[in-house]
């Protein structure tokens, strides 16, 4: 009887126990969250309930399944199994802790500051200190598990002993990846990149989309997904539209014949933009900027608060201006001309209008 109650009290009671005191934990930090709901920790540390759990079922058990006197033949095997689960799982814990703590200072300084950019920028850190971590901790976990093991353990001292070789040809068989590791680290502390900026890179432009520690991932407008190594942002030159302010000014050019009408079109161009939502009123102009011999390039300048909707504000532009021109000056449209105009009933030949009968408003281009 006794050897039917002793298995069944110590793995019985470690689970019992383990239950009861991840519900405590559980209610605990639920309680304190709705206490303190303006700090995110609380509630962020309740997913550590599990990983809390598993670590503490594992240390009871490690510490007591000698007491059980289950399969003793077996002893070393399940002690080691139950060794390599606890570290597993403190790792675990542990990166979930971090990540929590992590996380949480994140949306504190998000709430606390309304600057974009900055915002951006702690992301883009904080992301980075958070895969840092959980490499570490990662690492530090495999090699506790592998020294669990006699064979590792007499093998350490030969290790140590060549540690300075090893790390020589570990260097130069790294270089590109070591190269790409600090590259990631001064990508998050020189504020060179952000998650959320919007870059022009090998002619594609798109948005940051992730950061790692030896990648980048760039989203184009398209939803494709660029994927270069990080230490390309450190070595060769690249556009950031996001870079200060989010702030766009975009131009759209039409070529025209000569006679098109230059301060209508003026007009009609403010209309557009009052009329766009995209639009955010800061400026805006239209202008003749170049001629040749058939036709005239004229130029709208138009501004947005960032990249997506200044792409919104050049196509409308676009699309809205040419349908006026078709529809109530289509001789301002370029075509090739083979006839000598009819002189009118007093002798003259049309004019077409000035090209600049006032000053244009010409905007920062």
């Amino acid at each position: 009887m006794e050897n039917v109650l002793r298995p069944l009290i110590v793995i019985g009671g470690s689970v019992v126990l383990t239950v009861v005191v991840g519900w405590l934990v559980d209610v605990l930090l639920r309680r304190t969250d709705e206490r303190h709901h303006e700090t995110p920790l609380w509630g962020l540390l309740r997913r550590c309930r599990v990983p809390l759990q598993v670590v503490l079922g594992t240390a009871l058990l490690r510490g007591a399944y000698r007491q059980a006197k289950i399969a003793k033949d077996h002893e070393a095997v399940i002690g080691r199994v139950l060794t390599l689960v606890l570290i597993g799982s403190t790792a675990w814990l542990v990166v979930r802790i971090a990540t929590a703590i992590v996380e949480s200072s994140y949306a504190r300084y998000a709430a606390a500051h309304r600057d974009p950019a900055r915002v951006r920028r702690v992301r883009t850190q904080v992301t980075l200190i958070q895969r840092v971590v959980t490499a570490v901790v990662g690492v530090v976990a495999v090699a506790a598990m592998l020294l669990t093991f006699p064979a590792m353990q007499a093998a350490g001292a030969s290790l140590l002993a060549s540690a300075g070789i090893l790390g020589i040809v570990a260097g130069v068989a790294a270089q590109s990846t070591l190269g790409n590791l600090f590259a990631g680290l001064q990508i998050a502390f020189g504020d060179m990149v952000r998650l959320g900026d919007t870059v022009v890179v090998d002619g594609e432009w798109g948005t940051v989309d992730e950061i790692t520690l030896t990648f980048l991932t760039v989203r184009t407008w398209d939803e494709r997904r660029i994927t270069m190594p990080v230490s390309y942002f450190t070595s060769k030159p690249f556009e950031n539209w996001s870079r200060g302010s989010a702030q766009m000014t975009g131009t759209v050019f039409f070529q025209l014949d000569h006679s098109a009408p230059i301060a209508l079109m003026r007009e009609h161009l403010h209309d557009i933009l009052r009329d766009c939502a995209a639009w955010d009123g800061r400026d805006w102009g239209l202008a003749v900027t170049d001629t040749t011999p058939t036709t005239i390039q004229v130029r709208a300048l138009v501004t947005a608060k960032d990249a997506d909707d200044i792409w919104t504000v050049r196509v409308t532009v676009r699309e809205q201006m040419v349908r006026w021109l078709a529809d109530h000056h289509r001789y301002a449209l370029p075509r090739v001309t083979t006839a000598v105009a009819e002189p009118l009933s007093n002798g003259h030949r049309p004019r077409p209008e000035p090209l600049t009968p006032d000053a244009p408003r010409t905007g920062r281009g």
